[in-house]
């Protein structure tokens, strides 16, 4: 443990663990009442495992949520070729339930410990990695800290740092150099982000790009997508995702607008479905017809508002349209990802406050297929527009699939950045017995 660590490693810990303890009861029992803890494996949010360890190399991966666990999974199966085995945390019930859709045995999955001393203690005693590889922008100072007393090289992926945190950080430089520096690498998303965790006390640092480009589509049910298609017929389509408090009222200010003129159908995808309830009561208080996936209501002519209250159902909402706001961006801040959107053919609007999303939404914006509104009247201008012109409209859609290409590269990036700590772990795992390596 460095001079430095050791100096403030007991201010970290203090503020990980004595000031989360008391509180720690009243955590598990809000976050299961929310629907975000699973209820029959909380004992693992305390570090106690709940499957075995295989063994020979392990390499552990932690990404926070849905969008998070989509990046990694193709840098997952790459380190999965090479023999080497693989534990993923997540803090979601959403993203554990992806995790198993998309992994399968190809990886375990445990709910991340608390970032208390003794519950990342007991995990890493268990569990014993090789190699910590964390998603974004995850820093936890227990968690950071113990990695580096039991000398774990931690790894930042896909790192990016927004301007509120990097301005918080800022603030306690001797704090973020005390962690910062117990990263053995970080593969930020841009050259802003690279920057900024260098001036943090991170070293070195690396630019990859967004490994979001280079995952797959989102999937979608083919039977499902077409029942909504045969449905929805001739009538013109746009969408609001990933949608704050807010959003879906301003959405509902552009239907009534429009649909003298348009006829559209609006679809609202709320980034927490939990919130429907009451964003429908809402919708239906101006006198708007509301349609439910999860009530698998027919989208009849007369439906007004395609509500999609589901996770991990983008891939349907998106392929029903060819335009799409995405949200966070209009009322609350940091935006979400439009990458989803540009590679499933839509043209793309979105409100000015992106900080999150910075790099990527300069990129489509340079290309022509994203557009930034101020306000909800001039999103309702940019609906329109894109609803009654199909050339525009083509064009900025191409413009995406274009630009969505030419990011490519992240994976490549990262899994040659990562080689120093991934190398060594294949040959130990190829130079175990292979009966030995399968357990």
């Amino acid at each position: 443990m460095s001079s430095r660590m050791a100096r403030f490693g007991l201010n970290a810990y203090r503020l990980a663990g004595t000031v989360a303890s008391p509180v720690v009861g009243l955590y598990i029992t809000y976050r299961t009442a929310k629907g975000k803890e699973d209820r029959a494996r909380r004992l693992e949010r305390f570090g106690y495992p709940s499957a075995n360890r295989p063994q020979g190399p392990l390499v552990w991966f932690h990404a926070a949520s849905v969008g998070e666990t989509n990046a990694v999974i193709p840098l997952i199966r790459e380190i999965r070729r090479r023999d080497i085995h693989v534990i993923l945390t997540t803090g979601t019930i959403t993203s554990a339930k992806l995790a198993a859709e998309r992994l399968g045995q190809e990886a375990i999955h445990q709910y991340v410990p608390l970032d208390l001393k003794p519950s990342v203690s007991r995990f890493l005693d268990y569990w014993q990695p090789d190699c910590a590889i964390i998603a974004e922008s995850e820093i936890w100072p227990a968690t950071v800290l113990e990695l580096g007393r039991r000398r774990i090289p931690q790894i930042l992926i896909n790192a990016r740092m927004s301007d509120r945190s990097f301005a918080r950080w800022r603030r306690r430089p001797a704090i973020a150099e005390a962690l910062f520096e117990n990263l053995a690498l970080v593969i930020a998303q841009s050259d802003v982000d690279a920057e900024r965790f260098r001036d943090l006390g991170a070293v070195p640092v690396i630019t990859s790009g967004n490994l979001k480009v280079d995952t797959d589509a989102p999937p979608y049910d083919s039977a499902v997508l077409a029942r909504y298609k045969k449905q929805i017929g001739e009538r013109k389509t746009w969408a609001a995702i990933s949608t704050f408090d807010g959003e879906e009222n301003a959405a509902a200010i552009v239907h009534r607008a429009l649909r003298e003129r348009d006829h559209q159908l609006t679809i609202i995808v709320p980034r927490h479905p939990e919130r429907s309830d009451e964003i429908e009561a809402a919708l239906v208080k101006q006198g708007l017809k509301v349609a439910r996936r999860t009530r698998d209501d027919v989208l009849s002519a007369d439906v007004d508002i395609f509500l999609g209250d589901t996770i991990g159902e983008m891939g349907l909402y998106l392929r029903l349209t060819e335009i799409a706001f995405v949200g966070r961006s209009l009322f609350a801040e940091g935006g979400q990802n439009p990458l989803e959107p540009a590679m499933l053919g839509c043209a793309i609007l979105s409100g000015g406050h992106v900080q999150n999303f910075r790099d990527a939404y300069q990129k489509l914006a340079r290309s022509g297929s994203a557009r930034m509104v101020r306000d909800t009247e001039m999103l309702a201008k940019g609906v329109h527009y894109l609803l009654i012109n199909d050339d525009a409209r083509r064009n900025m859609i191409e413009a995406g699939i274009t630009a969505v290409h030419e990011m490519r590269g992240a994976l490549t990036a990262t899994v040659k950045g990562l080689e120093p700590y991934i190398n060594p772990l294949t040959v130990k795992a190829r130079l175990l017995p292979k009966a030995v390596a399968q357990v």
